[in-house]
Order: structure tokens, then sequence, then C-alpha cells
């Protein structure tokens, strides 16, 4: 089972592709899907919701393209995560209380509620800029 689906696996690559080049001009899509490795329309559907979700802005043009829309140290991995694919549990009545009768006494939602918290701080605390690390690149296999 993977917790994180293809898709954000492909948005933290956007991402990451725009906070590298966030101080140049906006980045194409078709320029994302061939230095990140995605496919072409995946990658439009994802900019598509990155944009909603109002991480990245974008231009229209022949120089046209997509920007962050704050600074790398802004973003964090959750925030991108659930625009992807929604709110990350590991169990839905982690997160709906409502979706099981036995939560409020269930042994196993006591003690993976922890471990949910704890995953859910972790992916807060990890930003854009902590991604690219000291020298600022990235390259295809990351």
């Amino acid at each position: 089972m993977d917790i994180l689906r293809r898709n954000t696996d492909y948005a933290l690559r956007v991402m990451l592709n725009l906070a590298l080049h966030r101080r140049q001009a906006p980045v194409s899509t078709r320029t994302m899907s061939n230095d990140m490795e995605i496919p072409y329309q995946l990658a439009c559907k994802l900019t598509q919701k990155l944009q909603k979700a109002k991480l990245v802005k974008s231009y229209m043009g022949p120089k046209g393209g997509f920007i962050l829309s704050k600074a790398p140290s802004k973003i964090n991995l959750l925030e991108i995560i659930e625009v992807v694919q929604g709110p990350m549990s590991l169990n839905r009545c982690l997160v709906d209380v409502t979706s099981c009768i036995r939560q409020p006494n269930c042994p196993v939602t006591k003690k993976l509620s922890g471990l949910q918290e704890y995953i859910t701080a972790f992916l807060s605390d990890i930003t854009l800029d902590q991604l690219l690390g000291s020298n600022g690149k990235i390259t295809k296999s990351q």
C-alpha cells in the first residue's frame, strides 16, 4: 500500500521544480513535465489543482507558465499532499469520529491517533526550501 499516491509524488516534483526556479521567469507545464519526468497531461491537471489551492500562480502567453504563490519556506508537504489526495489519514475514523460506532472506546484508534498526529506534524514541518537543501538543486532522480 502506498501512502503517497503517484499523482502526489508528481505534484511534489512540480512544486520542487517551481521552488528551484523561483527567481526566474514562470515555468511552462511542458518544461516541468520534461524536467521532472511527469506525463504532460497529468502535469496540466496537477498545476490546475495547485493553482486552485493557491499554491501556484499562472501567467498566460508565450512566456507564461507557473510560479509559486509564496516563498518555498512557507509551503509544507502536508499542504501539497492534501491538495492532491485529500486529508492524510491512516484510517477514516481518525479524521471523522462519526465513521465508526466503536471509535470512542477503540484501543486501535487510541494508538493510531498518536501516529496520525506525528505524521501530520512531521509533514507540516517539512517545507520546500528544506527539500532543496543547502545547494538549492534537485535532480531528475530525486
